[in-house]
């Protein structure tokens, strides 16, 4: 029997592993306690992970306390990787001691980084990696998130069927390594035929427009003709749309977004809907903020073996389905705590990472 009470408490801390090896020496550049950060996320605002990855960092300076962390600059809104290249430089201008932000690109805020390790400000990415050589990079193995979650939906399908691809932001690190492992999986199965194209269609991670690209997919006659669906974050807003439309369920495979896995829980509402929730956690943000901490005090910080990359911390992503009563009874383990906002991933910490009890977030950052 799962008990259900710590399942909420630590809701994936046994499904997330810090996969880690090949020790890294952090780095304090001389500085000392109490330290700043700046906090950039570059898009995704109204999105629950994005949401919920800003709310976990909130959470964790104030976790660390003033003698520790004398405060946060965050800067959270839609804009493209010139606009975020500005947000860093404005943060750098602030003179803080770290910046954890979530990347709109690999590669085009460089300059920046490259500006903030001359001036001794550590940087971590999370979410999604760059390449800039002196930065942490801190995020769920999207990769891996994608080839579980196909793999799971292809099989559901027997191998044979249309897939319904949904995607995220375009040229978003995260989304770029998720499309490698769903092409992964689909070069292995030549009976499924991906719509609109093997491209997919992006959502932007928005639930505004996911739901309006269901909408238009179903009136359009196209929701008839698919097999299944691969969701990328959007799964809530696709389902009630399918629901509203009072259409048949087809398999659909997503991330562990608390409004989701309720719908996978619920047969009375739901008739029908068989799906997996993929472990996607928004605690990054928190982590992001740990991990910088923990740089800046002089910490050792090991990096993950065979990630690819140098300065990387993988987190290992897990499945769950609907399909069995112990797929069910732990997707129940995963329900979020009181006042969680249902469109959050239902991962609120991250082991080593984040100090903060998972139970306080959403009360931490109700209203900031």
């Amino acid at each position: 029997m799962i008990d259900r009470k710590a399942g909420r408490l630590f809701v994936l801390l046994a499904a997330i592993v810090l996969v880690a090896a090949a020790c890294d020496q952090g780095t304090s550049g001389g500085k000392s306690a109490p330290y700043s950060i700046g906090y950039s996320n570059g898009g995704g605002v109204g999105n629950g992970f994005r949401e919920e990855q800003v709310c976990t960092a909130k959470a964790e300076v104030a976790s660390l306390g003033t003698d520790k962390i004398s405060g946060i600059t965050i800067i959270h809104r839609d804009t493209d990787a010139a606009g975020q290249l500005a947000d860093l430089r404005d943060l750098i201008s602030k003179n803080v001691d770290a910046i954890v932000f979530n990347p709109n690109n690999p590669d085009a805020l460089n300059p920046a980084l490259a500006e903030a390790n001359q001036a001794g400000i550590i940087s971590v990415a999370v979410d999604a990696y760059v390449t800039d050589p002196n930065t942490w990079n801190l995020y769920n193995n999207q990769i891996k998130y994608a080839e579980l979650g196909a793999k799971w939906l292809f099989d559901q399908l027997g191998g044979s069927g249309t897939v319904w691809y949904t995607r995220g932001i375009a040229g978003h690190p995260a989304d770029s390594d998720r499309d490698i492992g769903f092409q992964n999986v689909l070069k292995d199965y030549p009976g499924i035929t991906v719509v609109p194209d093997n491209t997919g269609v992006f959502t932007g991670w928005d639930p505004t427009t996911a739901t309006n690209l269901a909408n238009d997919f179903i009136s359009g006659g196209q929701y008839d003709q698919i097999d299944g669906i691969w969701a990328s974050g959007m799964g809530t807003q696709i389902v009630d749309a399918i629901k509203a439309a009072n259409k048949p369920f087809v398999p659909i495979a997503d991330a562990d977004i608390g409004g989701f896995v309720k719908q996978l829980l619920n047969p009375t509402d739901y008739p029908g809907l068989v799906g997996a929730a993929v472990t996607n956690t928004a605690a990054v943000g928190g982590a992001g903020v740990g991990l910088a901490y923990k740089l800046l005090s002089g910490e050792t910080v090991e990096q993950t073996a065979g990630a690819g990359r140098p300065n990387t911390i993988l987190l290992d992503p897990q499945i769950l389905d609907n399909t069995t009563e112990a797929g069910k009874t732990a997707l129940e383990a995963w329900i979020s705590v009181p006042g969680m906002d249902p469109l959050w991933p239902l991962g609120l910490a991250i082991p080593g990472y984040t100090t903060y009890d998972p139970m306080t977030v959403p009360s931490t950052c109700s209203g900031a």
